[in-house]
């Protein structure tokens, strides 16, 4: 649920004296003055640059599905949509979140170890015809609940392949793995995955993730080409979808630039072509991103409200932390936080004379693990003081612990051309459950 915050929040600093404050940093002033802090900021401009560049990186003709995981705000989705992105999604919270932003259920590629019976037959009540499974079993249970409603589902296998052994981002596949369906030991008798209710239209790759290294990229999707091509040949049954994936990065929480992959649209094709012959005829090419897609447009601003001594560390204490940003952090999924201050004026700064001393910032939290960036050499902030994360339109809020110590959740403001587009917040509520043993329905069932 989404509520609109209120326009509270300290007033903006005047820039520096002499050189104009940027008009981003201005920005973000007038937005905590008017909605409070802290709050994300997402700049649709730069969402539409994202994908553009990445549809430019990659073989002509070929799908790019956006991984609601990353963020699935319905104004970023529907900024993808119009830039002819696709969904992919693994969870009917992101399934509403993306008929909220104007896609249809047929848009979809629904995937995700785990599907229960409910959310797959919600999926398919919604149009959603294409999945990727994980396993025999991720088969069955898309198959039942397709038999049930008369229609066929478009399945695609996830395979755990080896890959290429590249040693860059975070390995999804390769090894032990709940993900995809391992083929360590031998190709898969085509039997296996015949199942009523379900036509086995592709296969699925996704060895890893946060990969900034091109070469290493490449070589992990030539790798499950020649997959592909090897399962295309044993079961004698052309594909007609291959998903390789994605595995493109962006600095997280840091100051940075995306990475170009310029050099893979040509390497890319001439492997499909060496490996699948005829496959622009034939087979609908598709690639996947979250973090590339969206993780420069946004920062997260927040406030310094205390500065303290302790121990030889200065502790800079915001408004917020971990339940805003990088929960996921804590369990390796994301790299450790660095903050970084909005170039705003500090009318207590002076000249900076006191020098720079080892500062640690961290959240409100009644918890140590509450660390936005651990102590470094910097200039102390001070109490007022707006301080900038960039880089945070993935795997930030919503990738954060927002349940925990019942804090709301921070304001999520979308703009273009430095116009708000959008303002509103996540909110956590309770909801009365039905009783089901007083339903006649359920006791007639379970007789």
């Amino acid at each position: 649920m989404r509520t609109d915050p209120p326009p509270t929040g300290p007033a903006a600093a005047p820039g520096p004296p002499g050189e104009p404050p940027p008009a981003e940093d201005l920005l973000a002033a007038e937005l905590v003055r008017r909605y409070g802090s802290p709050l994300y900021v997402y700049d649709l401009a730069r969402v539409e640059q994202a994908a553009a560049d990445l549809r430019a990186a990659l073989p002509e003709g070929a799908h790019l599905y956006y991984s609601l995981k990353a963020n699935p705000h319905p104004e970023l989705v529907r900024t993808l949509r119009l830039a002819g992105c696709r969904p992919e999604i693994c969870s009917t919270g992101e399934l509403a979140a993306v008929l909220e932003a104007g896609f249809d259920g047929a848009d979809c590629l629904y995937g995700g170890p785990g599907k229960t019976a409910e959310e797959l037959g919600e999926g398919l009540a919604a149009g959603v015809r294409t999945f990727s499974v994980e396993s025999p079993a991720d088969l069955r249970r898309v198959g039942a609940q397709a038999r049930a409603r008369g229609v066929t589902a478009r399945c695609l296998l996830r395979i755990n392949g080896a890959g290429a052994g590249a040693g860059v981002g975070l390995r999804m596949t390769g090894g032990a793995s709940q993900f995809g369906h391992d083929i360590a030991d031998g190709l898969p008798d085509l039997a296996e995955f015949t199942v009523d209710g379900t036509e086995l239209s592709g296969l699925h790759f996704f060895p890893l993730t946060n990969a900034a290294d091109p070469q290493g990229l490449l070589a992990e999707a030539v790798a499950s080409i020649r997959t592909a091509a090897a399962l295309e040949a044993h079961w004698g049954l052309p594909l007609r979808m291959l998903d390789l994936g994605g595995g493109f990065a962006c600095p997280y929480a840091a100051p940075g630039e995306r990475p170009r992959y310029d050099a893979l649209r040509e390497p890319l094709t001439a492997a499909l072509d060496a490996h699948l012959p005829g496959w622009r005829g034939r087979l609908e090419l598709a690639f996947e991103s979250g973090r590339y897609l969206v993780g420069d447009s946004g920062r997260l601003v927040c406030t310094v409200t205390e500065v303290k001594e302790s121990r030889g560390t200065t502790y800079g204490v915001l408004d917020s932390g971990i339940n805003h940003l990088g929960g996921l952090s804590g369990v390796g999924r994301l790299p450790s936080l660095r903050a970084e201050p909005l170039r705003l004026a500090d009318p207590g700064a002076g000249d900076e004379a006191d020098g720079t001393r080892r500062v640690a910032l961290v959240g409100p939290l009644c918890t140590p693990a509450d660390v936005i960036r651990r102590a470094a050499e910097a200039v102390p902030p001070r109490p007022g003081a707006l301080l900038s994360v960039p880089n945070v339109g993935a795997y930030g809020a919503t990738a954060s612990l927002l349940g925990f110590l019942s804090r709301p959740a921070p304001a999520e403001i979308t703009v273009r051309d430095g116009r708000v587009v959008g303002a509103d917040r996540l909110a956590l509520r309770r909801e009365p459950l039905p009783d089901h043993d007083h339903d006649p329905a359920v006791h007639e069932a379970r007789s």
